[in-house]
């Protein structure tokens, strides 16, 4: 099955410790990883951020007043994704070192999560909604050569 096309814009926030994520995310592969997960073309961008950032971006659309490792903000599902993923990188770090895996293995990971996510998949609305996104998560990665994500 031919992969869709995908429009892609890489964004590095300045922050400690940026260089390491940017070595983790060569844009060939957050390319490939994101356009396995589309069922239709899409233009993304894709900004990697500090704590703080994070943190404002999840507190003033979310009200959760926390760094978490992935935000999508979707736009437009039709006829093309149209959507932002921003991503922490000192929660995506800590939760790496925390499951053993790679930042490149859990990157793939969240870029999958929220590409899902900006095409309208969602885990918090059901607990078969959330079985659904996972497994198919899991289908997308061992595709693209991961372990499943969800395995303890």
């Amino acid at each position: 099955m031919p992969l869709q096309t995908l429009t892609l814009s890489l964004q590095f926030a300045r922050f400690d410790g940026a260089a390491e994520h940017r070595a983790a995310l060569p844009r060939h592969k957050v390319a490939r990883w994101i356009r396995h997960a589309l069922a239709l073309d899409a233009e993304i961008t894709v900004r990697i951020v500090g704590e703080n950032e994070g943190r404002q971006l999840n507190r003033d659309y979310r009200q959760k007043d926390y760094a978490t490792n992935v935000l999508t903000f979707d736009y437009a599902q039709e006829p093309v994704v149209s959507a932002d993923l921003v991503l922490c990188a000192p929660v995506v770090a800590r939760e790496a070192a925390e499951q053993n895996k790679t930042l490149a293995e859990h990157y793939a990971h969240l870029l999958v999560h929220g590409t899902l996510h900006a095409q309208g998949w969602d885990h918090e609305t059901s607990e078969q909604d959330a079985q659904e996104m996972e497994a198919y998560e899991t289908d997308i990665l061992r595709g693209l050569g991961f372990a499943d994500p969800y395995a303890a």
